[in-house]
């Protein structure tokens, strides 16, 4: 199908705006035929509940069927209030500094869990010096509790939204870490200064970062990602976090 060509952002865009004209399109001809009328709200929720559909009929990410839907609604509940212009503005501002490009890499910000940091530690730790990244590090939590329970490891995180890059170099300095913050894309950083590679990004994201892996790691590094695995690629480590459905992940570079 032609919408499968688009960016991620261009995709929504299409489903929110056929699903309204669709969804318009039938309530008048029912209205016509059987001469029912029908409130502007049974339209828009017959119109979210499509476009919510279609997320699920295009394989999108779990996340976007709701937003799918609750979009819609959420435009207009806000069109009938008396909401100021700049209130709209801060948001919106707020909304592109945390998310940034997430439409274009399809990389949502998912928190690191704590209970992450004790496996990573036993799984990176080295009597040896090593160089360590969080690709996509966020606010920058997991990068600092590294950079703390390993001596010998030189920690970077990189993450391409501004405000929790921000925040991380603060928090960096706050705790004195020696961790290191660079805004910008990982597709920009060359994997073979690293000895491991940990990400914790999404299941859209994980076959291209793989090509990287594979063309730039070197033999005897490590690649580790959380809860999202490599597709038709086996893991050499799997650990379950938390006792939950969620595992650490790591393939061995051979």
């Amino acid at each position: 199908m032609e919408i499968l060509k688009y960016s991620i952002g261009v995709k929504s865009l299409f489903l929110q705006l056929g699903s309204l004209l669709f969804s318009l399109a039938c309530f008048i001809v029912i209205s016509k035929s059987l001469g029912l009328s029908f409130s502007g709200l049974t339209i828009l929720l017959a119109h979210a509940g499509l476009a919510a559909f279609l997320a699920l009929v295009f394989k999108f990410d779990w996340w976007w069927v709701p937003i799918q839907f609750g979009f819609p609604l959420l435009a207009y509940f806000c069109f009938f209030q008396d909401i100021p212009p700049s209130i709209y503005l801060a948001i919106a501002s707020l909304l592109v500094a945390i998310f940034w490009s997430t439409f274009r890499t399809q990389v949502p910000y998912y928190p690191s869990k704590s209970s992450l940091i004790l496996p990573l530690v036993r799984l990176i730790q080295s009597d040896k010096e090593i160089k360590v990244i969080d690709i996509g590090s966020g606010m920058g939590g997991l990068a600092i509790s590294l950079a703390r329970e390993l001596p010998f490891a030189t920690v970077v995180g990189i993450e391409i939204a501004p405000l929790p890059w921000l925040i991380s170099r603060i928090h960096a300095i706050a705790a004195r870490s020696r961790a290191k913050f660079i805004l910008g894309n990982f597709y920009n950083v060359n994997f073979r200064e690293f000895d491991v590679v940990f990400c914790y990004l999404s299941p859209a994201a994980m076959p291209a970062v793989w090509d990287r892996v594979k063309s730039e790691m070197r033999n005897g590094s490590l690649f580790l990602s959380f809860e999202f695995i490599v597709p038709d690629v086996q893991p050499d480590i799997s650990i379950c976090i938390d006792n939950s459905d969620k595992y650490l992940y790591g393939w061995h570079i051979y």
